[in-house]
């Protein structure tokens, strides 16, 4: 069983410029304020990269620029949140969007890739792999490619309740009209290959 941790305390903040507003989350009053510096620094850096990319698809004039950020989970010493920075400049066919998922431990602010959810002697690549697929054929979503899909180490992801939702950047696997490939995970099918004490074991205890 797990421990009941309180969640932590968010602010958000805004960051404004011309052709840019920029929505994002502080973290405070953590009991470890070295945890707290660094998920807060690790969330600027991840923006800054966004920003970066941003402007390599920015091919038009008066560029706009809309950042936004959804909490997905603030429980039992985990963070989990998504960062969206769309962009838009004039004769552009259409507007883009970049989205990277975050995930933290409130108590140290390691963050977390997919791999560090996993055994490393553990197949979760084959099995996340399969799984999306499966999503793929069921839901009739249309693919750019015929071979299957993978899934690396570093894969975006974020952890909602008791899902890891795996997602797919724009037209990395599918037309623009998809959007955002997502494809939850149920983490009670996962535990086979998870950590005793890791994330996902955490997420589906029961808690006391």
């Amino acid at each position: 069983m797990a421990q009941y941790v309180p969640p932590v305390n968010i602010h958000t903040l805004t960051h404004t410029a011309p052709g840019l507003v920029i929505h994002y989350p502080q973290v405070y009053g953590l009991m470890n304020p070295g945890a707290e510096e660094a998920i807060n620094r690790a969330i600027i850096l991840q923006i800054q990269d966004m920003q970066r990319e941003q402007q390599q698809v920015q091919t038009g004039t008066n560029p706009q620029t809309t950042a936004t950020f959804e909490i997905k989970t603030n429980e039992r010493g985990i963070l989990s949140l998504v960062l969206t920075n769309y962009t838009y400049s004039e004769h552009m066919a259409h507007g883009y969007t970049v989205t990277k998922g975050l995930t933290f431990s409130t108590a140290n602010g390691q963050s977390y890739a997919l791999s560090d959810l996993f055994r490393p002697d553990s197949s979760y690549q084959a099995v996340l792999a399969a799984e999306v697929n499966r999503q793929i054929k069921e839901r009739g979503m249309p693919v750019l490619e015929s071979r299957p899909v993978t899934v690396s180490p570093n894969q975006d992801f974020y952890l909602a309740d008791k899902s890891l939702v795996i997602f797919y950047p724009l037209y990395a696997i599918s037309p623009y009209c998809v959007g955002f490939p997502m494809f939850p995970i149920s983490v009670y099918d996962l535990l086979s290959m998870a950590p005793e004490n890791g994330l996902l074991s955490d997420l589906a205890a029961d808690v006391v």
